[in-house]
């Protein structure tokens, strides 16, 4: 394994070649992300810890998600099994999955419970537990500093966790190994990742923009949201498919990315 320095550039081709392998197998790639939404849904209906149970099985289906991108973009067909390769290589995989996603609940907490400082948990409350949202909320400066706070903190945690569920899987790498490398390779990248991150949000301002410019053409009022709303899902199965080609720059030199 080694850690590659891209250039910044690449941070547009990972994007390009996450839509173009995702379109490659659509309604794989497309279901593959509805099972990862629905079943991480499913657990908000335990009461008080369901939340936390779903945080720990993020790092293991975004591998999944990963493992996935790398089938399609080999001109395979991604089965439904493949979201859970992470508990299907091994009990050694199994158990440093299921620590990756205890650590990734440890940093988490520790994002919401620094937000908890601002504004007296009322966002980590909401996150964790649920809660109306009212416009009393949205427009205290505590809750609004909380976010903010909550959001640039979690940056380099997500840094941290952004490759390591593929180096625990694909190369072995222990657990808080895993999290010095994949935060490592994105502070040597950052000029790709913000490039990355840059056009994914104009991508998704543009999406929004075109439905709600179409949706006022053709007078659709409140039904805009029902077009909407599978074109951001769509959106977010790509952005997952794309962190494959991330990893793969960053560690990977001997594959050809555009092919």
């Amino acid at each position: 394994m080694k850690l590659n320095v891209v250039k910044a550039s690449e941070g547009a081709t990972w994007v390009r070649l996450g839509i173009r392998t995702f379109w490659r197998q659509p309604f794989a790639m497309g279901g593959l992300f509805l099972m990862f939404i629905i079943i991480t849904s499913l657990f908000a209906f335990i009461p008080r810890i369901g939340n936390l149970i779903a945080i720990v099985f993020i790092p293991a289906f975004s591998l999944g998600l990963m493992a996935a991108a790398r089938m399609a973009h080999q001109g395979q067909f991604p089965m439904p099994t493949v979201l859970f390769t992470a508990f299907r290589s091994g009990v050694e995989r199994r158990n440093a999955a299921l620590r990756l996603g205890l650590a990734y609940v440890f940093f988490f907490v520790g994002v919401l419970g620094l937000s908890a400082l601002i504004d007296d948990g009322q966002f980590a409350s909401l996150y964790l537990f649920g809660g109306q949202i009212t416009p009393d909320l949205l427009q205290s400066s505590s809750f609004e500093s909380a976010v903010w706070t909550a959001t640039l903190v979690y940056i380099p945690v997500s840094a941290m966790f952004w490759h390591a569920p593929a180096l625990v899987q694909w190369h072995g790498v222990p657990v808080s190994k895993s999290l010095f490398f994949s935060l490592m390779a994105c502070l040597s990248n950052w000029k790709a990742f913000l490039v990355y991150l840059i056009t994914w949000i104009v991508l998704i301002l543009v999406v929004i923009f075109a439905v709600i410019f179409v949706s006022g053409l053709l007078d659709l009022g409140e039904a805009s949201s029902l077009t909407l709303t599978p074109a951001l899902i769509l959106l977010a199965a790509m952005f997952f498919t794309s962190s494959y080609f991330s990893f793969m720059a960053c560690f990977e030199p001997q594959l050809d990315l555009q092919a």
